[in-house]
């Protein structure tokens, strides 16, 4: 019985430990797997089709344009760029992206997640308030904690990856900032966009209950344009 109970606790541990070997992007088995562009491959797989690398040239492993700023011509006053294997191919198997971002006065990048990435930022330009959630507590007496900054040029701060997490542009300039991703795609749910303009949208009975609020409030905020600034 207690051999039947420390081979179950070995198989655990390592189930374990091989679900955290796989947890994030792949490590990859050559030099580099340039990616295939969708529309030219023949399959789907998890992550992108290897390029011949034969055909491999320079380009796949370069972008230009960060230096420009981004358009911050919306509701929200700010503006993804990013550097991810959709624009650098050569990104593909190596775990890794960058965005640049660009605020206007009080420009907010809003609530969202990465699921696939934790996002450390550096502040170029300008002065931001920052901040992440945790996720739900193990105890439901507690609330989700709230960590905040206020960054300045050359501060550093980390978005854990999953957690919800935002940056506010809190001064009278514009203001630049640029951040590396553990993830060749670390993909962007953005809180608001996706709870209030999915399509088809939710059932306003869903908001209603989980928000505990009337549903003209819900029917409201399912009517606005819900921007994407990626």
């Amino acid at each position: 019985m207690k051999i039947g109970l420390v081979s179950l606790t070995a198989i655990f541990v390592i189930a374990c430990l091989a679900t955290l070997s796989y947890a994030s992007d792949p490590s990859p088995l050559q030099d580099f797997c340039v990616a295939v562009r969708d529309a030219d491959a023949a399959v789907f797989v998890n992550g992108k089709v290897c390029k011949n690398p034969n055909m491999v040239v320079a380009e796949d492993f370069f972008l230009s344009g960060l230096n420009k700023p981004g358009n911050t011509s919306n509701p929200v006053g700010s503006r993804v760029t990013p550097a991810n294997v959709n624009q650098i191919p050569g990104l593909n198997t190596l775990g890794i992206s960058a965005v640049r971002i660009d605020y206007a006065p009080n420009g907010l990048n809003p609530p969202h997640t990465h699921p696939r990435a934790t996002e450390i930022l550096v502040v170029l330009e300008g002065t931001l308030y920052v901040g992440f959630v945790t996720s739900n507590p193990a105890d439901p007496t507690l609330k989700n904690k709230l960590f905040t900054k206020y960054l300045y040029p050359g501060d550093v701060f980390v978005f854990p990856e999953g957690l919800i997490h935002f940056q506010f542009n809190v001064g009278k300039t514009n203001a630049v900032a640029f951040a590396a991703l553990s993830s060749q795609n670390p993909g962007v749910i953005t809180i608001a966009n996706a709870v209030f303009g999915s399509d088809p949208p939710i059932n306003p009975a869903v908001l209603t209950k989980a928000f505990q609020v009337e549903k003209n409030v819900i029917d409201y905020l399912q009517a606005q344009f819900w921007w994407n600034i990626d």
